[in-house]
């Protein structure tokens, strides 16, 4: 063979050696996805978002170090909004892009449709691999996803202990503290489930801290001899606002169980658990029987035991989070894993005397949104654009490299967390709260809220409320039928109707749950 042949096979085998290394290469620089996230963890009981208004010295007691740690190495977004604060609804809306009405699944009462299009099938399809492990919720097998365990106990909520996981390969029971065994299963997966060659998305979805709040054993005598301070507005008589607020039962001094409250055991407790359960429950639970208590007292009492279980519950969860954040850093994974944190709505923590979500007012129309990017984002950062679920989906795509489809109603925040110049980004948020009658009975609503102004319609009894949130953070009076504000109702009903518009949301308004009450 002459040289000039040999020469030619030696340069077509080195190019051939350069083109199936690319791709290899091109993989390695793309980022992994951890995205961490939680059921009902109001921005309130996180402590990198500071004192509330409302509750400042409330703050004191949150400990989150974790999650603080998270927001220190990143970017915290302080107007981050759901589309429609319930649960099933929230996590169709991150999976698919778009609001409810687009997406199907209006309320808790149906079956995510998950043959439509979701971000984790356009990672996979653009060479991710994709999991989820934890809390799913969406009442259909998940779809998109190489891996996937979720709790599956009826309604596929879970338990605090001793949780029933679902897979594909069928139903365990495994022994044990829930956020500590989705955490084990979601480090387990990293180490050697997954397949080293492409880059990640996982879900690390924890139950935590959804109803009835059953913090880890460990942390079940936090604040044990702590009177947490009251909200100011816990004793809110509603005036004002739409007779809708005088129909709701979420009130922790009216309508908390006796789960809720711990006076009697969950039923899922082993019998070392329960007995660790009862050392420390029980002796308050005989000076609260004893006691007596009727009216405010009952009321206060009520609201100690929750919240202390509440953030007791928050603190387990930030400990296994810390866990993962450890891991990510002793395995070497910490530097190419963007990790973000949320939560499908935020929560009441007494505020207007309440537990629960579902209201478009800010504790449970607000969620709590932490990025860390190692060398995108700037560390320590604070951001204050209006931000919506909807812009989740169209986030991780852009992170991955990846087009973002058309139908998808949200936008990449990816700009945001570069410290571009953004120009065109949204001026309002959209909500939309459909399930009627149903649990907590909350009357059907929809609105905007822009920078300052919130307007709300719940159009079942044509009752309107108009809030300017600079002067009435905590939304106590309604400023609808104030002559000052006329031009400011006109302005703020017109964007309304044009943002229905705009999103598609022309479904007749009428309640839409299946509930039986």
């Amino acid at each position: 063979m002459n040289q000039f042949l040999l020469n030619s096979i030696a340069l077509f085998t080195a190019g051939a050696g350069v083109l199936s290394c690319a791709p290899q290469k091109q993989e390695a620089e793309r980022p992994n996805i951890l995205f961490i996230f939680s059921d009902d963890h109001a921005t309130h009981a996180i402590g990198a978002y500071g004192p509330k208004h409302n509750n400042p010295e409330l703050h004191k007691f949150v400990q989150t170090p974790n999650l603080d740690r998270l927001a220190q190495q990143g970017m915290l977004f302080n107007n981050v909004f759901c589309g429609n604060s319930i649960c099933g609804p929230s996590r169709a809306t991150i999976l698919t892009g778009k609001h409810s009405h687009l997406n199907g699944m209006l309320n808790n009462d149906t079956i995510f449709n998950s043959a439509q299009q979701t971000f984790p099938k356009l990672l996979q399809a653009g060479g991710y691999e994709t999991a989820w492990i934890g809390k799913w919720h969406l009442f259909s097998d998940p779809t998109g996803f190489d891996h996937w365990q979720i709790l599956d106990n009826p309604g596929q909520q879970g338990t605090y202990y001793n949780p029933i996981i679902g897979s594909p390969e069928g139903q365990e029971k495994i022994t044990g503290h829930t956020a500590t065994i989705i955490t084990d299963r979601a480090i387990d997966w990293l180490k050697s489930k997954r397949d080293h060659s492409k880059p990640f998305f996982l879900a690390y979805s924890h139950k935590t801290p959804h109803r009835e709040w059953v913090p880890g054993p460990e942390e079940y005598d936090l604040y044990k001899d702590i009177n947490l301070p009251l909200p100011t507005n816990f004793y809110d008589d509603y005036s004002t606002r739409s007779s809708a607020l005088k129909e709701q039962e979420m009130e922790i001094a009216n309508h908390m169980n006796e789960n809720d409250l711990k006076l009697v055991p969950p039923g899922y407790l082993n019998e070392e658990q329960l007995e660790r359960f009862m050392e420390s429950y029980g002796p308050e639970n005989e000076a609260f029987t004893a006691a007596n208590l009727t009216g405010n007292e009952l009321a206060e009492w009520k609201y100690q035991r929750y919240v202390k279980d509440y953030l007791r519950s928050v603190t387990s969860m930030d400990k296994e989070i810390g866990r993962m954040l450890d891991f990510l850093q002793e395995s070497g994974l910490a530097e190419n894993t963007i990790v973000i944190y949320s939560s499908d709505q935020g929560f009441y923590l007494g505020d207007h005397g309440w537990y629960d979500k579902r209201w478009m007012y800010e504790e449970s129309l607000r969620m709590p949104l932490i990025v860390r990017w190692t060398e995108k984002t700037p560390a320590a950062a604070q951001n204050n654009h209006i931000i919506q679920n909807i812009d989740y989906a169209a986030t991780f795509l852009d992170m991955a490299g990846l087009e973002i489809p058309h139908d998808i109603q949200g936008k990449s925040i990816v700009p945001i967390l570069k410290e571009e110049q953004m120009n065109g980004w949204r001026d309002v948020a959209y909500y939309h709260y459909y399930a009627y009658p149903d649990w907590h009975m909350v009357q059907p609503h929809y609105g905007i809220r822009s920078e300052r102004y919130k307007l709300i319609h719940f159009y079942t009894t044509d009752e309107w409320e108009l809030f300017d949130l600079k002067s009435d953070p905590d939304e106590m009076n309604n400023l609808y039928s104030n002559a000052d504000y006329r031009d400011i109702v006109k302005a703020m009903t017109e964007r309304l109707e044009k943002e229905r518009v705009t999103v598609g949301d022309t479904l007749e308004l009428t309640a839409t749950s299946k509930y039986n009450r």
